[in-house]
């Protein structure tokens, strides 16, 4: 059966469930929190993600809780006018965040929602995403690039 189809309609029913109890603010929240850090413990789940936990556990169907979850962020945000924009960046940079949360409001109108993360990797510049979109402006895809365009013009691995 097709992942997408099921994990949808247990986000559906997910989304009818908190829009019934106004707890999905707080949802959101939990749900955001579980996706960024799986290892991290919880704590005390909201009482419809019990709820979605021990149906899915009773319908033998555990194993797609993340996709589930990834279902039910989209669905909340495009409901709520919410863009979620990730935003990676070799250092931490508050103004950054700034900007782009004033930027991508500005464009679309909605409430703008970053989640920002430290990717020393990157060397410099920043990796933007937002409504399966990404910006790469990173000195690291950058310098693969260089490296990509030298073997081609010299025919040679490097």
């Amino acid at each position: 059966m097709n992942t997408g189809a099921i994990s949808t309609r247990y986000a559906k029913a997910l989304l009818l469930l908190v829009r019934e109890t106004g707890n999905g603010a707080r949802m959101f929240d939990q749900v955001r929190s579980l996706l960024r850090d799986p290892g991290a413990d919880p704590g005390k789940l909201e009482p419809e993600l019990e709820r979605l936990v021990l149906l899915l556990r009773r319908n033998r169907r555990l194993d797609y809780l993340r996709f589930v979850l990834h279902a039910f962020l989209d669905l909340w945000c495009r409901s709520e006018h919410i863009r979620l924009v990730r935003l990676s960046s070799c250092i931490p940079s508050p103004e950054l965040e700034r900007s782009v949360a004033e930027l991508v409001a500005q464009r679309t109108g909605d409430r703008v929602v970053v989640e920002s993360k430290v990717d020393p990797s990157l060397l410099g510049g920043f990796v933007y995403e937002v409504d399966g979109y990404m910006l790469n402006a990173s000195v690291k895809s950058q310098i693969e690039r260089i490296r990509r365009q030298f073997i081609e013009k010299n025919k040679r691995i490097v």
